[in-house]
């Protein structure tokens, strides 16, 4: 199957080439972003593999579909950049990678905690500079706190694991209870108790017409005052307007980022010569107390390998069987 990857990166082009070592497909690595305006060079592919900041709109669908595209391959878990139904109006199959290491971002999750907890990210440049004051770095134990967990799946799961570890009560809220959070001894609560309980609050859940703004002025205001709030999942959970209006106020008392609501013109790029024009991306940056790093809670080695296997493997099983390992289908997001 001929195959034009696009968002292109250096790791990319190792790990897919890595798994197709046997050289089963045909692969083109393109750097450009999918877009409506990079479309021809799909010319001639049965099958084009899209990250999470390609555009896969409608008029991309239609136009994909013209040159005889038959599949989206997703190397991600993520689909709500996709337009799913105009993707089965033209007869485009969607698949996506559901798991690959749910260790890679709840790791990262914890590490941005223990970052804003103990001012790692401050001590660090102090340091550098000669400085090694303790004043403004005393941070808290994590042993006793109550950490509040958006959404038990696989990686939410892993997060509880590891903060039940450091001895904290762990409280979750999501549509389906997981039994392996319950044998923890995760307890279950709706969001509001959620968010009037928790020290911390992460972000684990995905990306719905229901999680859109999930963390909003109002719930904000329904928060612990000084409440760490950790993003993982997708940038829109939280209204980032809210946010910054809940740092000002100190309701929320330090914030974590790994996501951004409108990431697409700024993220996996390097813009450290220019001037970012999105202001509301750059006011979180002024706060002492955020960290924000650029979507790279996946980034390892053992998730990127997954990542491309899985997505081959899509591949594979569709250019066999005319159905993918891992379909997305519109009423996914109808619910």
């Amino acid at each position: 199957m001929r195959i034009a990857v696009f968002s292109t990166k250096p790791h990319d082009q190792r790990f897919l080439s890595e798994a197709d070592a046997a050289g089963r497909h045909r692969l083109e690595f393109l750097e450009a972003r999918l877009a409506p305006a990079t479309v021809p060079l799909a010319a001639g592919a049965d099958a084009v593999c899209a990250f999470v900041n390609d555009d896969l709109g409608a008029p991309v669908i239609a136009a994909l579909a013209k040159q005889g595209v038959r599949l989206i391959a997703l190397r991600s878990a993520g689909y709500n950049h996709v337009d799913l139904d105009a993707a089965e109006a033209a007869g485009i199959a969607v698949a996506r990678v559901p798991a690959y290491s749910p260790h890679a971002v709840a790791e990262h999750t914890v590490a941005l905690i223990l970052t804003l907890d103990r001012k790692i990210h401050r001590a660090y440049n102090r340091v550098r500079e000669g400085n090694f004051a303790l004043d403004g770095l005393m941070g808290f134990d994590l042993c006793g706190k109550t950490v509040g967990i958006v959404g038990t799946g696989q990686i939410g799961a892993v997060v509880a694991r590891i903060m039940t570890g450091f001895g904290c009560a762990v409280i979750a809220h999501d549509l389906r209870e997981n039994p392996d959070c319950l044998a923890l001894g995760v307890r279950y609560v709706g969001l509001d108790h959620l968010l009037g309980a928790s020290d911390v609050v992460t972000l684990q859940c995905p990306l719905t017409p229901a999680t859109h703004h999930l963390i909003d002025d109002d719930a904000l205001a329904r928060m612990k005052r000084g409440v760490m709030l950790i993003n993982t999942s997708r940038g829109a959970v939280i209204d980032t307007r809210a946010a910054i209006r809940g740092l000002k106020s100190g309701v929320i008392g330090s914030l974590g980022l790994d996501v951004y609501e409108e990431e697409g013109d700024l993220f996996f790029e390097d813009l450290s010569d220019r001037i970012i024009p999105d202001d509301v991306f750059a006011r979180p940056l002024t706060f002492p107390n955020v960290v924000v790093t650029g979507h790279q809670a996946f980034f390892t080695e053992e998730a990127l390998r997954a990542i491309a296997e899985t997505t081959l493997a899509n591949a594979t099983a569709f250019e066999r069987d005319g159905k993918p390992l891992h379909p997305v289908h519109a009423d996914a997001v109808r619910g």
